[in-house]
């Protein structure tokens, strides 16, 4: 990829439609209630640190780092039971906000690829 994501995704606001899009489908799909539950009744602080992450993940500006620091992502999750279910109801919110939101097919595979082995990290319980 020539370009950084964050550009090639359409900067800030494209990423805040990816991370809407994401929500909307945690908060909607009976498939995914299990991860929804380990989220606060409201999911607005949840979208977000999300977006502030996602933001400088893809190249764009630090949002999440210049208010929090290190992400230290899988330290902030050990508190939540992720199990292999629960990262695949993750990946299902993230792939259809993805297969909704992101045009280029290279992008969207790549960021597939790379966001299901960021998923896959975030496990600290069996199975």
């Amino acid at each position: 990829m020539s370009a950084l994501p964050f550009d090639r995704l359409g900067g800030e606001a494209a990423v805040r439609r990816l991370v809407d899009r994401f929500y909307d489908h945690m908060d909607t799909l009976a498939e995914v209630m299990e991860l929804r539950a380990l989220h606060p009744p409201s999911l607005d602080d949840s979208r977000d640190k999300l977006t502030w992450y996602l933001t400088g993940w893809l190249g764009g500006p630090p949002r999440y780092v210049e208010r929090f620091g290190h992400p230290r992502l899988r330290a902030r999750h050990l508190p939540f039971p992720i199990d292999t279910r629960v990262r695949d109801q993750w990946m299902l919110c993230m792939r259809r906000a993805l297969a909704e939101t992101v045009t280029d097919d290279e992008l969207r595979a790549f960021l597939d690829e790379t966001l299901d082995r960021l998923a896959d990290h975030m496990r600290n319980q069996p199975g």
